[in-house]
């Protein structure tokens, strides 16, 4: 990585259209903020505090192709597709404690901003963000079904559960994922597992990302640090991602050949 530059982007939401918009979650007027759709089928959930999850009930539309991890039979939202599913008027959640009660938004705010699930709000602004431009977003770390990952989604995790999940299911059987579990380098993460928007997508096959993304905290990372996540990831490419006042900004790594001085 000798002679590196940063590429940089910051892209609004109204400046990408993708050939893919057939999920209902994408069928509402992009926006720097998600918009709420009055929907007449909506699915329905119930959160799970103990798991940190949300345990889907009734699954409405297409949007459970790319949405929710399959295990034991059952469809689990982690807390940013929870989230993010609620603002868009996509999924009902119900209490904990309580079936016959509702959850509110402000209640899934609170859990973000307390970053009790391993997601934090910049985390979440970065999902929301490229979920409404139509990619395919999935928690680094975490496979989509049983059967579904593979050896570069289970070297690091964002969940930050060394051997086994609260489902009882062993998520991180190589050594790398225990030296480097729940993974922070100078403030840099592993978060999300990134595909190009695809209708055919399918949880059980996902094959390997397009690129993995690090959310960042401050500053980008140095040389040897963004150096050591390449080496971790092989040969899927990685982006790096920063949240400051709500908006969003990619950057990435290149080689560039230094002209050589008389």
């Amino acid at each position: 990585m000798d002679g590196e530059g940063w590429e940089t982007s910051s892209v609004s939401d109204n400046e990408v259209d993708f050939q893919y918009r057939d999920d209902e979650e994408h069928q509402y007027a992009c926006g720097s903020v998600t918009k709420l759709q009055f929907r007449k089928e909506i699915s329905k959930a119930r959160w799970d505090e103990e798991m940190g999850m949300a345990e889907v009930l009734e699954k409405k539309g297409k949007m459970w192709t790319t949405t929710g991890i399959i295990r034991g039979g059952k469809t689990y939202c982690l807390i940013e597709e929870t989230l993010f599913l609620a603002e868009i008027g996509a999924l009902k959640l119900f209490d904990d404690d309580n079936a016959n009660t509702p959850m509110s938004l402000e209640d899934l705010y609170q859990k973000v901003a307390g970053r009790k699930h391993s997601c934090g709000w910049e985390c979440y602004e970065v999902y929301r963000h490229l979920k409404s431009l139509g990619y395919i977003v999935g928690r680094h770390g975490i496979p989509w079904t049983e059967k579904g990952g593979n050896k570069n989604n289970e070297l690091v995790s964002l969940q930050g559960n060394s051997e086994r999940n609260e489902m009882g299911e062993s998520l991180h059987e190589d050594y790398v994922a225990e030296l480097f579990n729940n993974m922070h380098i100078n403030a840099v993460k592993l978060a999300f597992d990134i595909y190009l928007p695809n209708s055919k997508f399918k949880k059980s096959s996902p094959v390997d990302p397009s690129f993995v993304l690090c959310v960042t905290s401050g500053y980008p990372p140095s040389k040897a640090d963004a150096e050591t996540l390449e080496r971790l990831l092989g040969s899927i490419p990685l982006k790096f991602c920063h949240v400051e006042h709500g908006r969003v900004s990619f950057f990435s790594f290149s080689m560039v050949d230094l002209p050589v001085l008389p």
